[in-house]
C-alpha cells in the first residue's frame, strides 16, 4: 500500500485529530494552521509544520485537507487558486455541510479537484490541545459528489480514510448528505440547547441542577460545544434544520395536547391512549437496530458483499448502496469494495 502525501490546513480538534491519525499511520503529513502555537508539538508528532499556506499547497500534496471554519474558506480558496497544482492535488475538506463549500470551492474556479467528505467524529471540545487520532477510532466518512466527480478524486480521498485512517465510508451527493447531518446533528444541537436554555431561565434552575444525571447529561451534552461553532454549523444549513425544528415542533405541541387533556380530565380516554401508545413505540425499529449495534460481536454479524464499481454511472451506484445501509470497508482493488451492511434500520 503505497502512502500518501497529505496535507492539513488548520489544526483544530478535526484537523489536528486525523493528522495525527495520518502520521501515526506513516502518511508524510505537511499541516498549515493560522496561528504557529500547536508546531512545536505537532512537529514532535510527526507532522511537518509549512510556514505560509502557499508552502502547503506548493509541495504538491496528493490529498489537501480543508480543516479550517467554513467561514474562513473564501480567503483560504483565494491564497488556494493561486499556489495549488489540480492536476496533482486533490482537494476535499471535513466540513458539516457540503453544499456551500462546493458552490465556494467552484467559485474559486478549484471544483474540478474537489471531493467532499465529512467524518462522523468529533467531541465539545476543540483546538489543538484537545485533538487525539482515537477521535478518529471506528468513524464513517460521508464523501459527496456530483456527476462531474473524477473517479480518481474520490478514490484518493477513498484511499486516505479506508487504507490510512482504517475507517469506513458511504458516498452521498451534496444535498442528500445536508439533510442526513441536519437530522442527526445539526437540529439536536439546537434542541440541546434550547433545553438548557429552559434550564437556565427556570426559577428552580438550582433544584434542576441538582437533580441532573445520565439523562440530562446524555441529551445535552452538544450543547457544551462553543456556542460560537454551534451557531455557524446551524446557520450553514439553516433551511434544512428549519423544516426539521418546524416538524419536531408540531409532534412536540401535539404530545403537550394530550397530556393537557389528560390533565384536564385526570384519566386517559381511548384516543389518547392511542396517540401516546404511537408515539412512544414509533420509534422502536431505531431502538432495535442501536441495541443490535452494541453487542461486542456486531460488525462480525453484519452481512458484507463485494461490490463492483461501474466506470459510468459509479456515483449513483455507490449513493444506492449507502441507501441500502451498506458501508464501504475496504478496496479490493480500484474498482471493486467490500462492504457491510451496518446502518439499517
Amino acid at each position: 500500500m503505497a502512502q500518501q502525501k497529505i496535507a492539513i490546513v488548520g489544526l483544530g480538534l478535526i484537523g489536528g485529530s486525523l493528522a495525527r491519525r495520518l502520521a501515526d499511520a506513516g502518511c508524510e503529513v505537511t499541516a498549515w494552521n493560522h496561528n504557529d502555537r500547536p508546531y512545536a508539538t505537532a512537529e514532535a508528532d510527526g507532522i511537518r509544520c509549512m510556514p505560509s499556506l502557499g508552502a502547503l499547497a506548493e509541495a504538491k500534496p496528493d490529498v489537501l485537507v480543508l480543516c479550517n471554519p467554513l467561514k474562513a474558506m473564501p480567503q483560504i480558496l483565494a491564497t488556494l487558486r493561486e499556489s495549488l497544482d489540480p492536476e496533482t492535488t486533490t482537494l476535499t475538506d471535513v466540513g458539516s455541510v457540503k453544499g456551500m463549500v462546493r458552490d465556494q470551492v467552484a467559485a474559486a474556479g478549484l471544483d474540478r479537484c474537489y471531493v467532499g467528505a465529512h467524518p462522523m467524529a468529533g467531541n465539545e471540545l476543540s483546538g489543538w490541545e484537545a485533538s487525539d487520532p482515537t477521535l478518529y477510532d471506528n468513524a464513517l466518512w460521508a464523501i459527496t459528489v456530483d456527476e462531474h466527480t473524477e473517479y480518481r478524486r474520490f478514490l484518493a480521498v477513498a484511499t486516505m480514510i479506508v487504507e490510512h485512517c482504517a475507517n469506513r465510508l458511504i458516498v452521498l451527493d451534496d444535498a442528500t448528505h445536508d439533510r442526513g447531518a441536519a437530522l442527526i446533528s445539526h437540529m439536536p444541537h439546537v434542541i440541546a440547547t434550547a433545553m438548557i436554555n429552559e434550564l437556565v431561565d427556570n426559577p428552580d434552575r438550582n433544584i434542576a441542577a441538582a437533580l441532573a444525571a445520565g439523562s440530562w447529561r446524555d441529551m445535552t451534552r452538544v450543547a457544551l460545544t462553543d456556542p460560537n461553532r454551534t451557531r455557524a454549523m446551524v446557520e450553514e444549513d439553516a433551511t434544512n434544520v428549519e423544516t426539521l425544528l418546524r416538524g419536531m415542533a408540531g409532534r412536540l405541541t401535539a404530545m403537550a395536547d394530550v397530556l393537557r387533556r389528560i390533565g384536564d380530565r385526570g384519566v386517559t380516554d381511548t384516543d389518547d391512549d392511542t396517540r401516546l401508545s404511537e408515539f412512544f413505540a414509533q420509534g422502536q425499529p431505531f431502538r432495535d437496530y442501536k441495541a443490535a449495534s452494541k453487542a461486542p460481536d456486531y460488525a462480525d454479524r453484519c452481512a458484507m458483499a463485494e461490490l463492483a464499481i461501474p466506470e459510468h454511472g459509479w456515483q449513483r451506484a455507490l449513493l444506492e448502496s449507502a441507501r441500502r445501509g451498506e458501508h464501504v470497508i475496504r478496496f479490493e482493488d480500484d474498482h471493486h469494495v467490500v462492504t457491510q451492511v451496518r446502518s439499517a434500520v
